[in-house]
């Protein structure tokens, strides 16, 4: 689990294409590695990946084509930056909201401007994400905990402080950066629970 605060960015020194997935090496930068151990769980643009092999700089982990059909890891290359926070420990303040790691869909910044020292982000989600994005509600883009300002059907508005454009990617969007998201994990659990004893019928296909 997660919480959506960045810890730190890193950046893609590696991509190796293996039999259909892809192994990747991942440069940690400012990100301590004094406690992960292999199988540690790290977000990487709130992609939850797994630690299969520590190196000097950084860490490798493997990324199944499931994975790579549901986030932008597809579209990496060499040099791509990106977002990184390590699993939470019990002991750990929770500064965002409750992040699985769990990427629901890929979105696309629409619009950016200026607002005085801060930014206003408009973004697209996948239509079948709409209903679970709620003004004041929390939302994670590449790994990061937001605040949602507007919600006009698919799109969303968020406003981000200068601090939060330098310590993440952020700083990088442009009209047309694809995005992970993941939904609100209560909204989710929220809709399964009211489906009541629906929820144990199979669905139809």
């Amino acid at each position: 689990m997660f919480t959506g605060i960045i810890s730190a960015i890193g950046d893609i020194s590696n991509l190796e294409q293996r039999g259909g997935d892809v192994r990747l090496t991942i440069r940690t930068g400012n990100l301590g590695l004094a406690d992960v151990q292999l199988g540690d769980s790290i977000a990487c643009n709130g992609a939850c990946l797994t630690a299969v092999e520590l190196t000097g700089e950084g860490f490798i982990a493997d990324v199944s084509v499931e994975t790579l059909n549901l986030t932008t890891i597809g579209h990496w290359k060499t040099g791509s930056r990106v977002n990184l926070e390590k699993a939470m420990q019990a002991t750990d303040r929770f500064g965002g909201h409750i992040v699985s790691g769990h990427v629901d869909g890929i979105g696309e910044v629409v619009s950016l401007h200026e607002d005085a020292r801060s930014w206003r982000f408009r973004l697209r989600a996948p239509a079948e994400l709409a209903k679970y994005i709620a003004h004041k509600g929390s939302i994670t883009v590449d790994g990061t905990s937001l605040t949602v300002n507007i919600v006009d059907g698919c799109e969303f508005e968020l406003n981000i402080v200068p601090h939060t454009m330098t310590h993440t990617v952020m700083g990088d969007y442009q009209v047309g950066t694809k995005v992970n998201l993941e939904v609100d994990l209560v909204a989710r659990y929220l809709e399964r629970l009211l489906l009541g004893d629906k929820a144990a019928e199979t669905q139809d296909k």
